[in-house]
């Protein structure tokens, strides 16, 4: 199969829709599929597929710009310039089909019309979620696919009446995320503290501000919070006031995220909803116990032995993580089977599966 990715941030950014894509789409160069990846960074030596570079501006650039209609989001802002570079070097004749989870701009450009022959299948991946496929509002009515790749259950009962859907979650590398020492001193986390993990942008959604006023009444932890955006100014004035001294915020490499993971006591992922999330995956197969939101969502991916409660019970989530600081110093750190079950040689192999299908009904 000849097959497209195209998304802003490609080999430029190392964000959740980048990994979780580019993953796919080494899996399936791999394994004998002929590949190519748009994006706005540069080619990179040891990549298994083509690289396309089409540039866009960072999407910080854009965070005192006013949100408007069509524009609602510096995303937004910053997909409409890589779709418009995108658009100069897409050639949908070369391809079988086109992925991508980026929408408006993006899955319109690799939407437009084809004179004469055909057009390749259209595939959009709800990574950030299923707004653009049950929305008929505004630019939403645009919208349209081939296929649906949905993340998570919930999607793909929404969404199976009106589109070709196949239920298929995102994965991970169990060959980097597993047991592991960690390196504290390295990562500048202290010795004697328990270290709650989040790994988050600092943005509304990810609710971090919250998670330090659950932390706060827990003397002997230390909140570590991986990610960047534009809350940081709020964030860090409120870990100020609340965690003195028991309170980093950093950015770190994909390449130490699993020291990251490895190096934590507890995972804390305070947002209510998401259409998967990646970092719960890779905390489980680094052994870490999570706490999190209680929905069925969450429990499709994590099980039920984790520590989910209501989040917005702020009380709640202190005890959650009490009792999951606990339960890691009562026993040696596990991978569970559920984690190794999200490998992404799994993954891709049902991305083929579902493009082969789809492929054959076009016939």
């Amino acid at each position: 199969m000849r097959l497209l990715f195209a998304l802003p941030g490609f080999h430029k950014y190392e964000r959740g829709a980048e990994i979780a894509l580019l993953s796919v789409a080494k899996e399936l160069a791999k394994t004998g599929d002929d590949v190519t990846v748009i994006g706005s960074g540069q080619a990179r030596p040891d990549d298994p597929y083509k690289f396309i570079h089409a540039g866009s501006i960072r999407r910080e650039n854009f965070e005192k710009f006013p949100f408007i209609p069509l524009f609602r989001s510096e995303t937004v802002y910053e997909e409409a310039t890589f779709a418009a570079n995108l658009a100069l070097r897409y050639r949908p004749a070369d391809f079988d089909a086109v992925l991508t989870c980026s929408f408006p701009f993006t899955n319109m450009a690799l939407r437009r019309p084809v004179l004469g022959g055909k057009k390749p299948l259209n595939l959009f991946i709800t990574q950030n979620g299923e707004w653009p496929a049950v929305s008929n509002d505004a630019e939403y009515r645009f919208f349209d696919c081939d296929g649906l790749v949905c993340t998570n259950p919930d999607y793909f009962e929404t969404n199976k009446e009106r589109w070709n859907c196949a239920l298929i979650p995102n994965g991970i590398s169990i060959e980097r995320f597993k047991l592991g020492p960690g390196d504290r001193a390295a990562l500048g986390f202290p010795e004697d503290r328990k270290i709650i993990l989040m790994v988050s942008a600092l943005i509304p959604t990810k609710r971090v501000q919250d998670g330090i006023r659950a932390v706060a009444p827990m003397e002997d932890a230390h909140l570590v919070v991986a990610g960047d955006g534009p809350m940081r100014d709020e964030v860090k004035a409120l870990a100020n006031e609340l965690l003195p001294g028991r309170f980093t915020q950093l950015t770190v490499t994909p390449d130490q995220m699993p020291t990251l993971y490895q190096s934590a006591d507890v995972f804390l992922h305070m947002s209510l909803l998401e259409s998967f999330g990646n970092v719960f995956p890779e905390a489980m197969a680094c052994g870490l116990p999570i706490v999190g939101h209680d929905t069925p969502r969450l429990r499709w991916i994590v099980g039920d032995e984790e520590f989910l409660v209501d989040t917005e019970n702020l009380t709640a989530v202190t005890t959650a993580l009490t009792e999951a600081l606990a339960a890691r110093a009562a026993a040696p750190a596990k991978v569970s089977e559920r984690a190794l079950s999200f490998a992404w040689t799994n993954i891709a192999q049902q991305y083929r599966d579902y493009l082969t299908r789809l492929m054959e009904n076009q016939a």
